[in-house]
């Protein structure tokens, strides 16, 4: 399991825009329909990943617990299906729906979006606030597969939640660690 950090874009930086297809509805989804008044959570995700695995139950309860809250959601994968296929537009459907998933979940087939967003891993998170200026980039919370602590996602809650109360985001932000982008 080959371990990558976040590259930790610039706080401070605009959302890239995007507009992908949904893997659920084939409907393509754009930066300006899924952002919220308080802002935008995008993540890159997959299925293959363990990273990912150990903490997608806990990413659907994201989606539920800030569900019209003002915050939009999405997950994005862009890994090279022709060697991955579990990340295959089909296989992700599925795993939305297994989850419960509340957000759209996108292919970005291209890999240009995650290009733009200097995604380096799975899962790599990404939280703009209501100007749609990048205000938190890292990590979930210390939890990974294997180091036995909890998955409580506690650094991104705290960071949405103050997005959520207009207050300032901490500076102080620990990458993400996950499996490395697929590129083609």
């Amino acid at each position: 399991m080959a371990r990558t950090e976040s590259a930790m874009l610039a706080l401070g930086t605009n959302a890239p825009d995007f507009n992908l297809p949904d893997v659920l509805t084939g409907k393509n989804v754009s930066l300006k329909s899924v952002a919220g008044s308080s802002g935008l959570l995008v993540m890159f995700i997959c299925r293959h990943c363990p990273f990912v695995k150990h903490l997608e139950k806990a990413l659907a309860q994201l989606g539920r617990d800030f569900d019209g809250k003002g915050i939009g959601i999405v997950a994005i994968s862009s890994n090279d299906v022709a060697n991955f296929p579990d990340d295959a537009p089909e296989s992700l459907a599925e795993q939305a729906r297994q989850l419960g998933f509340s957000f759209p979940y996108l292919y970005d087939e291209a890999q240009d979006v995650a290009r733009a967003y200097d995604a380096t891993c799975t899962p790599d998170f990404f939280l703009f606030d209501g100007n749609l200026k990048l205000v938190y980039r890292g990590q979930f919370d210390d939890s990974r597969p294997g180091n036995n602590i909890p998955v409580t996602g506690k650094d991104l809650r705290h960071a949405m939640n103050a997005v959520l109360a207009g207050e300032p985001v901490h500076p102080i932000q620990k990458p993400s660690i996950g499996c490395n982008i697929k590129w083609k």
